[in-house]
């Protein structure tokens, strides 16, 4: 098939294309266009207006703004990119010949934390935040523009993470990695990683099999604590792990204490460095009618760990 995937040049973009050169072919478009293995050529998004490219038969739609933990980004620059361009790409693959579109939004588009066991599918949106509500409006878009003679799919992934990944788990990997203890070892949560190799794996099958139209989430089969979260990054290193486990009292009063004082640890990093966030993969393997991911989140991780060993971030 022609496939033209956005923000081709970035991480997830990356990693489907070395996924997908071998079977299909590939045309990207970004904000960049220099040559890339396996893609034939890379547009620009105004190119979309002037007809120029080829026929499609899928639309992979990665482009937006990723969600920038340090608050330090302006609302408006989530909507302008993560709802905006998504607005365009969609009324692009409307008008065009393709018939299926994967679209990547959040788990955060449907909540900012679980507030029971599991997230599902079929919880009412509620995100906090411009990035999780940029998201949302996107989707909502998408839906209020069905289509039935065509095949539209909303990916929801929890934290990828894989070959060329930057974000949250390169941050806990360096304290890691500098023999830092981990002092929240006192605080079982739980929390939901999807391996890019899974991610890929379910993108080829969305587009050589014939599955409903929908919203599915997408993460490993098994959730992870921090405490194995450091466990496992540790063995990758061929190091023994620094768990700490301190009073949580004690962790909680001195989080009250950094609110106040506007420390680096507060009560909102503390609940978002030890809060459970388990996200359900059930919906996307009952349609792919598969029983479990190719790779285990712990096989995952240690690849993920293994690369930053490699460049040592």
């Amino acid at each position: 098939m022609n496939i033209l995937i956005t923000g081709i040049h970035g991480f997830v973009g990356s990693n489907l294309v070395a996924a997908l050169q071998k079977y299909h072919t590939i045309y990207g478009l970004d904000i960049i266009a220099p040559e890339m293995d396996g893609v034939v050529e890379t547009y620009m998004w105004k190119d979309l207006k002037n007809n120029i490219l080829p026929q499609i038969d899928v639309v992979i739609h990665l482009a937006g703004k990723a969600h920038d933990t340090k608050n330090q980004s302006k609302a408006q620059e989530y909507f302008d990119i993560n709802t905006k361009l998504t607005q365009k790409i969609y009324d692009y693959f409307l008008s065009s010949s393709a018939k299926r579109f994967i679209f990547f939004s959040s788990v955060k588009a449907a909540a900012d934390f679980v507030t029971g066991n599991i997230l599902t599918e079929d919880i009412v949106p509620a995100p906090n935040g411009p990035y999780g509500e940029s998201k949302i409006a996107a989707e909502n878009y998408i839906l209020s523009k069905p289509t039935p003679d065509k095949r539209v799919y909303i990916l929801r992934p929890c934290m990828i993470h894989g070959l060329g990944n930057k974000g949250n788990l390169n941050l806990l990997y360096s304290i890691v990695n500098k023999g830092v203890p981990w002092p929240l070892g006192a605080y079982e949560n739980r929390r939901s990683f999807t391996s890019v190799d899974n991610l890929c794996y379910v993108i080829q099958k969305m587009i050589a099999k014939d599955i409903p139209s929908g919203i599915y989430n997408m993460g490993d089969d098994e959730a992870l604590s921090t405490n194995e979260l450091i466990d496992i990054m540790c063995l990758a290193m061929g190091r023994r792990s620094k768990i700490w486990k301190v009073n949580p009292t004690l962790i909680d009063g001195l989080a009250k204490l950094g609110t106040m004082l506007h420390l680096p640890l507060n009560d909102e990093r503390l609940r978002k460095l030890t809060e459970n966030y388990v996200v359900s993969n059930a919906k996307i393997k009952l349609a792919l009618g598969i029983k479990k991911m190719p790779i285990t989140a712990q096989e995952g991780l240690t690849k993920t760990i293994q690369s930053f060993e490699k460049i040592k971030i």
